[in-house]
This record gives C-alpha cells, structure tokens and sequence, in this order.
C-alpha cells in the first residue's frame, strides 16, 4: 500500500485571489559559523536585500570556456531539437537550454566548483542539489524578456518545493549594460510572498518558459511593491554573478540593442527541502524543469 505523506501548505498561491503571505522561513539558514566564501556582511546584506552581486565569481578565461560551450550547444542541431532546448517564438532562435549541467560536463563543472556550490551551501545550511540549470541566450535585436515573478511561486505551484530554501545563481558569460535586458530586482520583496490568482493550466510550462502568464503578480501589486522597494538594475562585466533568493520578485526587459545576453542559471535546493507533490497544479512539470533527482552536489 502506497501511502502520501501530507506537507502543509505555507504559502497559497493560485485561487481565486491574489493574497500575500508574510515569509515563513529564513532567508539565510547556515549559521554564523558554518564555512563557506561568503563574508558574514555579505549574509547579512542578502538576509535584507535577497540578492548578492559578485563582481567576478569566474576568470576571463574560464568565461572563454564556457561562451564557446554555449556556442557549441546552440548550434548543435540535436540539442535545438532536443525538448530542453526553448526557442523565441519569432525569431526561432534558440532561448534557453535546460539541464545543462547534464547535457555537459563543462557546466557540470561548473556546478561542482566551489567557488559556487561552496557559497549554495553555505547560504541554505545544508547539502544541495540542483533543482533548475539552463543557460539563456538573449541575442540582440528583440529577445524578449521576461515578466515579473517570483521564482519560488511557480517551484512551490507546480514544482512541490514546501520551502522557501533555495537559492539561484546567474552567471553573466557576456556584458550586462544597463540596455540589453538584464535582471531586475526589487529589493526587500523575498520577505513576502505574493500567491497569484488564477488556476494553472494543465502542461502551463509549454508556454510560460517563452512567456510567463499563469503566476503573475496584478498591475497594481506589481505598482505597491515598486513603490514600497524600488527596482535594482544588475550589470557587470562576463565573469560577475548575482545570488537571489527564491522568492525575490524579478523580471528582465527585452534586448533591443545589438548587444547579446547570456548567462547560464543555476537553481540550488536544499537536500532537506525536496520537491513534493505541486501545491497548485494538476500535474508535475517535466524533470528537466524540476528536478525529482535530489543527489547532492559532489
């Protein structure tokens, strides 16, 4: 006899209104004293803010590495054709690769230095798995962006993640400016959690990873929490990175500039946070999406 174990609900996201819940969890779970490269200023500004910029996590070098793997895996015809490969509904350039880390043992390697997971541990106090990579390609002359959302809320909706332990990582593999659609941030807003309203669509993740709907916040919580927080414009130089927690409310603009955009993700959860059953959708999405693999990071 199969028995389900029950997980209560913290944060109701997806009925019939929109409803914001105070944070339930912390943001920082390690300890003062648990080892890792963050400085504790650097904890208490990501505690208060919800994102930490590094200005060079990786060396112009390993940069090269990686933008030529990028390249390689966008034009690998088996890849495009590949279901983890997105592409932009107009121009049919490829988006965004999903499961790179699996696809390729350079960005494995990537995920296993400890210049990275090293930091995903010691923010979430635990062992970590990855619940998320892909790397994102915004070529210039009109990649679209991406609404405003909080991560978590479609991983607690259609993923089953109970908590809000898990923190992501952006690694820019070419220039942000301030033009070509980089991530914006409004600081503060990881400490409420704004549940959306409307149900989720069966197979919704078909169409939000080319453009979001289902899980958006209203125009006029989107105008309270801009005024209350203001928004943070992240740039930096290939080679930068930007931490944020799961629940920060983020978004990027289009790039209509002549200047590409890309960067590979990385979505670290806690080995002590699985994903359970979706709390607001009829079925799981895919394991390329959503990790149901929840080995540690070695």
């Amino acid at each position: 006899m199969t028995t389900t174990t029950h997980v209560t609900d913290l944060y109701p996201t997806r009925g019939a209104t929109e409803v914001a819940t105070p944070r339930q969890d912390p943001v920082v779970w390690g300890s003062p004293d648990t080892p890792g490269p963050v400085p504790a200023s650097d904890l208490q500004a990501l505690d208060r803010d919800g994102f930490l910029a590094v200005d060079q996590l990786i060396g112009p070098d390993e940069v090269e590495v990686y933008k030529r793997e990028l390249d390689r895996m966008v034009g690998d015809p088996a890849i495009r054709a590949d279901e983890r490969s997105i592409v932009e509904p107009k121009s049919q350039e490829i988006r965004s690769v999903f499961e790179v880390h699996k696809i390729s043992e350079v960005f494995a390697n990537l995920v296993r230095d400890e210049r990275v997971v090293g930091r995903a541990r010691q923010i979430l106090g635990s062992d970590v798995y990855v619940h998320q990579s892909r790397i994102n390609v915004k070529p210039g002359f009109g990649a679209s962006g991406f609404y405003w959302h909080s991560d978590f809320e479609t991983w607690h909706a259609e993923d089953g993640l109970p908590n809000m332990r898990t923190i992501s990582v952006s690694i820019a593999l070419t220039e942000n400016y301030d033009t070509n659609g980089g991530l914006m941030i409004m600081p503060g807003s990881h400490k409420t959690f704004l549940g959306c309203a409307g149900a989720t669509p069966k197979d919704n993740y078909k169409k939000s990873l080319q453009m979001q709907d289902a899980g958006t916040p209203s125009d006029e919580a989107l105008t309270k929490m801009a005024s209350e927080y203001g928004i943070k414009l992240f740039t930096g130089k290939a080679g930068s990175a930007t931490w944020f927690d799961c629940n920060c409310m983020h978004g990027s603009g289009d790039n209509i500039t002549p200047f590409p955009r890309s960067n590979v993700f990385i979505v670290f959860n806690s080995v002590e946070n699985t994903a359970v059953e979706p709390f607001a959708a009829p079925i799981r999405r895919p394991e390329f999406i959503g990790a149901r693999d929840f080995t540690p990071v070695r």
